[in-house]
């Protein structure tokens, strides 16, 4: 068997704002700022293990609807929002990370991942029930198909989420989920077809919700070291643990050769 190869790896951060939260604008202005600038933790984490870094801004200034009262998005900005997901794999990466940054993003997972996998919402901290619940209620008729649940729920980095483990699953690239909305946007794909995340592995799981998402998705963490979280500081550790990994089997492969 040919040994795997990494090359070129990397982690894509996607940062949106949503209607709900209104007064965290500028703090996720601020989120990205640090990451673009090299001052996050993950930038650090990145260097260690080789990895590119690429933050997305998706029109940070333009906020999605407020879930609780009307679609996230439309049809057509949501498609576009998919498309513009899957670029994450243009530069032709052999590992890919992905992860969205604040805490809006993990509110609309939330969300979406108790439609998803018909939870409920007694399992979510208490801070983000109200909205979720709200949420939730306001689309109930509306939650059968998991796109729709992406439209209605997710926001601009959902999608895009979406569209980079899309785009990654065509191109037979092996994804490291990094967090609650990484999770969340492999469920959509996993309920439309349980093999579409077969490329992916979760970084790490934080709560008790989190583990239980997981296991109805069939995905099991690659750590359990509750480090930072900070978007992308799990994917980066984990692809840094993947990356080892496929070196030592390449070794392990060429000492079997030379010993016959």
């Amino acid at each position: 068997a040919v040994p795997p190869l990494i090359g070129k790896s990397g982690v894509a951060l996607y940062a949106a704002t949503h209607g709900f939260a209104e007064k965290d604008q500028s703090e996720q202005r601020a989120r990205v700022d640090a990451v673009a600038a090299g001052a996050a933790a993950v930038s650090h984490l990145c260097v260690a293990n080789d990895l590119s870094l690429n933050v997305f801004d998706l029109a940070l200034d333009l906020p999605s609807s407020d879930m609780r009262r009307d679609a996230s998005l439309d049809e057509r900005a949501c498609a576009a929002t998919i498309a513009f997901g899957m670029e994450a794999t243009a530069e032709g990466v052999d590992l890919l990370c992905v992860g969205a940054l604040g805490s809006q993003a993990t509110v609309v997972a939330s969300a979406m991942l108790l439609a998803l996998l018909k939870g409920e919402v007694g399992q979510l901290n208490e801070p983000d029930r109200d909205v979720v619940s709200q949420a939730l209620s306001f689309h109930a008729d509306h939650l059968t198909d998991p796109l729709e649940v992406l439209r209605r729920l997710g926001g601009r980095d959902m999608a895009a989420l979406t569209g980079a483990i899309l785009a990654a699953r065509a191109q037979n690239i092996p994804v490291i989920l990094d967090g609650l909305p990484a999770l969340a946007a492999a469920a959509v794909l996993y309920k439309l077809a349980p093999h579409a995340i077969c490329h992916c592995i979760l970084a790490d799981c934080h709560s008790p919700f989190e583990k239980w998402a997981a296991q109805q998705v069939e995905l099991q963490p690659l750590l359990e070291l509750r480090i930072a979280r900070e978007a992308g500081c799990a994917g980066a550790v984990a692809a840094g643990l993947v990356k080892s990994a496929a070196a030592l089997a390449g070794g392990v492969a060429e000492v079997a050769r030379r010993l016959g």
